[in-house]
């Protein structure tokens, strides 16, 4: 063998080693060390920046994480790739947590009969852990069935906190279909980011903030509110709340909540509610400036509407917030169904669908639902910031001050309502929703109050101790639930319960009509609260904007041949080239010269 071709053996093998040795570096490093990149244009598959701060923050997760999830063992491949998908998003946590977060992936059938059955007991844990999913799909021709664990449990510092329930469990002896629950898998790893950061945030929580929900004044009461109540309870104590002139009545609590209020408050209870601001509370009042009979609306056609006077709005002018005594009508609105007339479906100009702002609170949700809703306006002599969080579209208009409400006025502007002189300016938006946040003078500052500025107890104070929030919005029902009532038969008092209708994401009479338009209440009212109140953790996850881009339909009927043709020819003209090319190639080097 010729020198040449020594080094040119010696050359391929130590090239090949290079390869080989590359390849194993490659794999053992990316055993270690996850890391993906992101090339959406939405950042669908990034965690967001509040989720990056709660894992990055030492003194937050100040323990040691592990999260044991119990779906793990033979399953069919959706589970698997849904499984797959909780791994590679808990990967992606440890980036930012280090080894503060551990996770573990475990088979509950595994172990002998009795090991098995202790685990799931434990797992279940009386209804109050995680639900079973007992599951039928098809595999070689034959019918499965297979009992599912899809949760976990998260340990902090040594002690079982928290569950979480990944996909819906199923009542006993009513196994679900696979493809019955593609829709719940697909949700839940959409999801998958909220789900884990919301309860390691309820996992970590070491003391949580107090949120009172103000009574006496004729507000939405404990059944109304249940389910706004059921939103926000795993991260805030909350609890009702009576003034009733007790200076210290608010003391315990960071948050308050005034939902509806119908009777004019008392200047004592005024006066509890303002310096509970000065020393840095957080306020947040859903008020009504107008009443409206709509069961008399609906039956005679038209009904007139009263003032609301209760001496909350006169307060919140001062705070920079001006309840303005009239309606809001909007083009964008939902429909009313009104039976036995000539048109029995209408625009309801009055049924606002409120327009989400870029503010953190409504940035990126569905229209709000706001039924009979009041202009906001700004109070430009205060110094604090004051901000709009929703807001009408820009073809609509307001009414006069207490307005007669009838079904006729959708009929006056034809099929095409223009209820603004120019429906495209951006000035034709109204605030229906507003932000005051800053530091503030007291209402009482140059009011004659010696009753109890005098008393000692009171400790008056003049101006802002701390930064104030106050969220005003112009609906007071709008996170009000319908209920059953029972009795209890041990106790004999009386147990409330919300309809299963979702109130806080549909209309049930749209619903009726096969109108099922959906509302963004509920994540709103979330946001509100977390926002308000200091933590922004899982805000921009239930804000996060994901754009699913349609087919155009249109460019797939003209285009199709085009593409259908380029599918079939490159492939194969490529192979062709290629075969030519090598065969070339290789006639030249090994072809025999004369």
């Amino acid at each position: 063998m010729s020198a040449t071709n020594k080094y040119k053996g010696l050359f391929n093998w130590t090239l090949l080693l290079v390869i080989l040795v590359g390849i194993i570096a490659v794999n053992v490093i990316s055993a270690f060390v996850y890391k993906r990149i992101d090339m959406t244009a939405d950042q669908r598959y990034s965690l967001s920046e509040g989720t990056i701060k709660l894992l990055s923050d030492e003194k937050k997760i100040s323990n040691r994480l592990t999260i044991r999830i119990y779906l793990e063992g033979t399953m069919p491949a959706e589970i698997k790739h849904f499984r797959n998908a909780i791994e590679d998003k808990l990967n992606e946590f440890k980036q930012y947590a280090g080894s503060r977060i551990e996770y573990k992936f475990i088979d509950p059938n595994n172990g002998t009969e009795e090991e098995q059955q202790e685990l799931k007991d434990q797992l279940y844990n009386k209804g109050k852990g995680i639900l079973p999913l007992n599951l039928v799909y098809q595999k070689d021709g034959g019918q499965n069935q297979i009992l599912l664990w899809p949760g976990a449990v998260i340990n902090y510092g040594g002690t079982d906190v928290n569950v979480i329930q990944f996909l819906p469990g199923t009542p006993a002896g009513k196994p679900n279909r696979l493809e019955g629950i593609s829709k719940s898998i697909e949700n839940s790893i959409n999801n998958l980011e909220y789900i884990l950061t919301s309860s390691i945030r309820r996992a970590v929580q070491t003391e949580k903030q107090k949120i009172g929900f103000l009574q006496g004044h004729g507000e939405l009461t404990y059944a109304q509110t249940q389910r706004a109540r059921a939103l926000i309870t795993p991260y805030f104590n909350v609890e009702d709340v009576t003034i009733d002139g007790q200076l210290n009545a608010l003391d315990a609590y960071q948050g308050l909540i005034i939902a509806n209020p119908r009777k004019t408050f008392d200047p004592k209870d005024l006066f509890v509610i303002d310096q509970f601001l000065m020393k840095g509370g957080r306020l947040m009042c859903f008020m009504d400036a107008l009443s409206i009979n709509e069961d008399t609306l609906n039956a005679k056609g038209m009904v007139n509407t009263t003032r609301i006077k209760t001496g909350l709005e006169s307060m919140l002018f001062d705070y920079g917030l001006k309840l303005n005594e009239n309606y809001v009508m909007d083009a964008r609105c939902a429909p009313k169904g009104v039976p036995f007339a000539n048109q029995p479906i209408i625009p309801w100009f009055f049924h606002v669908l409120a327009t989400p702002t870029s503010h953190p609170i409504s940035r990126n949700l569905e229209p709000v639902s706001l039924k009979y809703t009041s202009e906001i306006q700004f109070v430009s002599s205060v110094q604090a910031a004051l901000t709009p969080i929703l807001t009408s579209s820009t073809n609509s208009t307001v009414t006069g001050l207490a307005p007669l409400v009838s079904l006729g006025i959708p009929l006056n502007y034809g099929s095409n309502p223009q209820l603004a002189q120019n429906p495209n300016a951006e000035e034709n938006k109204k605030c229906l929703a507003g932000l005051s946040e800053g530091m503030y003078q007291s209402y009482f500052k140059t009011r004659i109050v010696d009753e109890y500025t005098s008393n000692p107890d009171a400790r008056f104070v003049t101006d802002s101790e701390k930064e104030g929030k106050v969220v005003l919005v112009g609906n007071g029902r709008f996170i009000a639930n319908r209920y059953d009532s029972m009795v209890n038969n041990m106790t004999g008092k009386m147990m409330y319960r919300p309809l299963e209708f979702p109130d806080l994401r549909m209309d049930e009479e749209l619903y009726q009509l096969n109108i099922p338009l959906l509302f963004g209440n509920q994540e709103f009212f979330q946001n509100m609260v977390d926002y308000v109140m200091g933590d922004n953790s899982v805000l921009d996850i239930r804000s996060r904007q994901i754009d699913i881009r349609e087919i155009d339909n249109a460019k797939v009927q003209s285009s199709a041949g085009f593409y259908k043709v380029i599918n079939l020819l490159i492939p194969s003209s490529l192979l062709i080239i290629f075969a030519i090319g090598f065969g070339y190639f290789r006639k030249r080097k090994y072809s025999v010269k004369a």
